[in-house]
């Protein structure tokens, strides 16, 4: 069942004047700076087995501010600077219930370049957004409407590595509403060749983004690579080849979009493998076409979208040997080398590899639905793998 009402994001490009860039500039550096002050001082705390929570670290950050070493915070507003340590409080609850690991200091190179406002930190008016410590309003590329009578509860200013500015408002959309009901289900099955395969034949080429743009990328590291480290020069550099890198995920990123809305629109419920990608991609000869073939973001896009418009999405345990049974007759395989395609089951079938995995994958999932139940672990020893996990262990040509 999709909620009542969804908060989404809306994303847009801007433009600011040289005055809003410093700002903004000192407001990233005070949030990297409060944020880690905090943590050091919550990490210390730890050590003495003793906790402190976001009401301390507020009041630790309006002692900073009385001091002449941090006076400087004085400066940009306070509202980012507060919801940094609220981003804190939730990563470390997220640490103490075990969904995340500890907390990591933000690098000033390495780290996203964002701040957060609340509704007392900007006004917004006849669709001019002014942010509290600036006079004139950003100069927003307004790429799409918000939804009609929509007001921002809050809004993330942040800067790409490659220099450019977006700033993304979260908005309640009351047009995001669940689909008709439908008695469609698919099975699918993802790979590096195919993106994905679905239990009814169809298979969806990989793009493969990342690889068509490979000469431009490795031209521009080149470059860089030649650049007086800590120069100007270098940092030119470097944000050339983050163009090219955000040319890459861009891409990627609204072809899965598309892919992921079709899927949702079309179908009822639908059934994936459940993938170990971030042990997947730890396999240095592989992780480069797995990141491009980006199955963490497909899986992410596929369970909030249906979420949104009251569709299911069921995950078949990783072991289910999808790929070595047969879907017409139940028969399993113990063997499957990858380099076999198609095959032919005792019953007479001949098999797509990877269609046949889909097809399993339904039928699992359709199991799932009806009983309410997992699909159980099917293995004969801990070190077998998965089809998939097989799949991924060819070498990319």
């Amino acid at each position: 069942m999709a909620p009542s009402h969804v908060k989404r994001a809306f994303k847009y490009r801007f433009y600011p004047s040289d005055a809003q860039a410093a700002e903004l500039s000192r407001t990233f550096g005070c949030v990297r700076k409060v944020y880690n002050m905090a943590l050091a001082a919550r990490t210390e705390a730890w050590t003495r087995q003793e906790r402190v929570n976001y009401n301390a670290t507020s009041a630790m950050l309006t002692a900073w501010k009385k001091t002449e070493e941090l006076a400087f915070l004085n400066e940009v507003s306070s509202v980012p600077l507060q919801q940094c340590l609220r981003h804190l409080q939730t990563a470390f609850t997220h640490f103490f219930g075990k969904r995340a690991k500890y907390p990591r200091f933000k690098s000033r190179k390495r780290s996203r370049k964002s701040a957060e406002y609340t509704t007392s930190g900007f006004r917004f008016l006849d669709g001019r957004l002014t942010l509290a410590k600036m006079r004139e309003p950003l100069d927003i590329r307004w790429s799409r409407t918000l939804p009609k009578g929509a007001s921002p509860s809050t809004v993330t200013v942040s800067q790409d590595a490659a220099g450019r500015w977006f700033v993304s408002l979260l908005c309640d959309d009351p047009s995001v509403k669940p689909l008709p009901a439908t008695d469609k289900a698919v099975g699918i099955d993802v790979g590096r060749d195919h993106l994905l395969t679905l239990s009814t034949g169809e298979k969806i080429a990989n793009p493969r983004h990342e690889r068509k743009d490979r000469a431009r990328l490795a031209l521009a590291q080149r470059r860089m690579a030649k650049k007086a480290k800590g120069s100007n020069n270098q940092a030119k550099a470097r944000r050339k080849a983050a163009k090219v890198y955000a040319r890459i995920a861009d891409r990627r990123r609204d072809h899965l979009h598309q892919l992921t809305t079709r899927l949702v629109r079309e179908n009822q419920t639908l059934v994936i493998e459940d993938l170990t990608v971030r042990n997947m991609v730890k396999n240095r000869s592989l992780a480069r076409a797995i990141s491009d073939a980006a199955w963490s973001q497909f899986r992410s896009l596929l369970e909030y979208k249906a979420a949104w418009y009251g569709r299911n999405v069921i995950a078949v345990d990783r072991w289910f040997p999808s790929s070595k049974l047969c879907s017409t007759c139940g028969t399993l395989h113990e063997k499957m080398p990858l380099n076999v395609r198609t095959w032919t089951c005792d019953c007479g079938t001949t098999h797509d590899r990877d269609v046949n995995a889909a097809k399993n994958l339904l039928a699992a999932g359709r199991a799932v639905e009806a009983c309410g139940a997992g699909v159980r672990p099917q293995r004969s020893s801990p070190g077998r793998q998965s089809a998939m996990k097989q799949e991924a262990s060819r070498r990319e040509p």
